[in-house]
């Protein structure tokens, strides 16, 4: 009978050497005569662990990592194909301490599922919010959506169910479903994480959405930087199509929803949603006036839903186990789970899906292990390039919508990226700047012209000039962007720069000459 083993197949394990240890796999086990399946996965997310290789045995399936090619001729002599013992063994992997504290709800099948497979994506739950979707009334989808308590996901935190409930009540022929994929803050991956280990969860969570709202055509906005995913949507909607869950006759309902995968050019600004519409029509990526809202009056003219990746990877489960299983998660306002993404000096960096509430110090010290330099963390950036910075004496701040609100930070996209006691916030400050002055689509002045004049101020301030006149001059300027600006761009570039001047002020004094 065939072993299967599991080694991740998505970009963040192949850039640690997962192909080669996949191939030295097989190698090695054609050489010994062992009968083999090696399945590609997706990461789970614990990319210290990368690569992980994970093999099916009567006791679940055993873990072993960071395995190497080196690595190999042993475990085989270990005999790791029945889960023996060797150094690298970590047990059975639902039960490592880093995965047993998380709840995860839309990663559940990412690490578990063969991507290009819609029988084990069904084997695995996939498709039951769907089918319970076509015997639900659209009205009732959406209330369901709206009372989960479901916010987007990609920084705006908006209610998608107001969203929806807008597109659904627009009478019109023509409706479209948009995904925003064009996923482009510092330190986030879990948008490529989701595309690339279960495509499958993203699709029908859109197809719901279609269902809903009466739109026959859905479109996924992907980074061009992102090849891998590409390659897993197009398999994963080929597949969808012909298992007759996309098509023009959804899982036999005679409801009609087609997807497709259209490629962005590498502007951040088209993580705005506009912006977004824009591109897909064939224009350059710039921030349209509002009113009208895209739910309105969206891409080509007609209702459009626009969420991010995360958000629509969230409704299968929501529609699967009920609103109010997913509302049970989180508080306050903040319900169910946000995948958190660990990047930068950070001992085990990864992705770690938790209920809102718990705080940034339990998942930089608890989960991240403190800095991988083991210097004392002395900031992170939470949000992307356009996050405050958030100093250690606020660490005990939960993780949730309104308490980083509370301190003038935002949630963003989930991504934290970690600094130490080393870093130099006056040249932080300058490169969150300069990284509006170049993505800025030039639309509005505050931001086109401000965000230059800013990166010129920031740089008299590092080298000593006039520091004190021009540390006024830079609080002037970023409090015109945030009042001035178009679109949360400009408007938001000026927040780690005013984080950095209000909590690490001594980084720029000291440069005064």
């Amino acid at each position: 009978m065939s072993t299967v083993v599991y080694v991740p197949g998505d970009a963040g394990a192949l850039s640690l050497g997962a192909g080669e240890v996949a191939q030295a796999i097989l190698t090695e086990a054609k050489r010994r005569g062992s009968d083999v399946t090696l399945v590609r996965n997706g990461s789970r997310g614990a990319y210290w662990l990368e690569p992980l290789v994970e093999v099916a045995t009567a006791a679940g399936r055993v873990a072993y990592g960071p395995v190497s090619v080196a690595d190999v001729p042993g475990l085989f002599a270990a005999d790791f194909l029945t889960g023996g013992a060797h150094a690298l063994a970590l047990g059975v992997t639902d039960s490592i301490d880093w995965f047993k504290g998380q709840q995860r709800l839309t990663f559940e099948r990412v690490g578990v599922v063969d991507p290009t497979s819609v029988a084990d994506y069904v084997k695995h739950g996939g498709y039951r919010g769907l089918s319970r979707a076509l015997s639900m009334s659209g009205a009732d989808i959406v209330q369901a959506i709206t009372a989960s308590g479901l916010r987007g996901r990609g920084g705006a935190a908006f209610p998608t169910g107001i969203k929806w409930k807008t597109v659904l009540d627009q009478r019109t022929a023509q409706k479209y479903i948009t995904c925003n994929a064009d996923e482009g803050d510092s330190g986030t991956f879990a948008d490529r994480m989701l595309m690339e280990g279960d495509p499958l969860s993203l699709i029908e969570g859109m197809t719901i959405a279609g269902i809903a709202v009466g739109a026959t055509q859905g479109y996924i906005y992907l980074r061009a930087e992102y090849p891998h995913a590409q390659r897993a949507l197009r398999t994963a909607i080929a597949s969808a199509t012909q298992a007759r869950y996309l098509g023009n006759d959804v899982a036999g309902s005679g409801k009609r929803f087609d997807l497709e995968v259209r490629l962005g050019a590498g502007a951040y600004i088209c993580g705005e949603e506009t912006s977004m519409l824009e591109s897909l029509e064939g224009k350059r990526g710039e921030v349209r006036v509002r009113p009208p809202l895209p739910a309105i009056k969206g891409l080509f003219g007609q209702p459009t839903i626009v969420n991010n990746v995360i958000t629509l990877g969230s409704v299968p489960w929501i529609l699967d186990h009920g609103a109010e299983a997913y509302a049970n998660f989180g508080t306050g306002k903040s319900r169910g789970t946000l995948p958190i993404q660990l990047a930068g000096n950070i001992r085990r960096g990864g992705l770690i899906e938790r209920a809102f509430g718990l705080t940034l110090h339990e998942l930089l010290y608890d989960y991240g292990g403190g800095a991988a330099t083991g210097r004392p963390i002395r900031t992170v950036q939470v949000g992307g390039p356009l996050g405050a910075y958030i100093p250690a004496s606020q660490f005990d701040t939960a993780v949730d919508y309104e308490a980083l609100s509370g301190i003038g930070a935002l949630l963003g996209h989930g991504g934290i990226v970690v600094f130490d006691d080393s870093v130099d916030m006056a040249r932080m400050a300058r490169y969150a700047m300069e990284f509006c002055a170049i993505e800025s689509c030039g639309k509005c002045t505050p931001c086109r012209i401000g965000s230059t004049r800013g990166v010129e101020v920031i740089e008299r301030i590092i080298q000593g000039i006039d520091a004190e006149r021009n540390v006024q001059l830079l609080e002037e300027l970023c409090d015109t962007m945030v009042q001035g600006s178009l679109c949360g761009l400009g408007g938001m570039a000026p927040f780690p720069v005013q984080s950095a001047l209000k909590y690490f002020r001594e980084d720029f004094r000291a440069r005064a000459k």
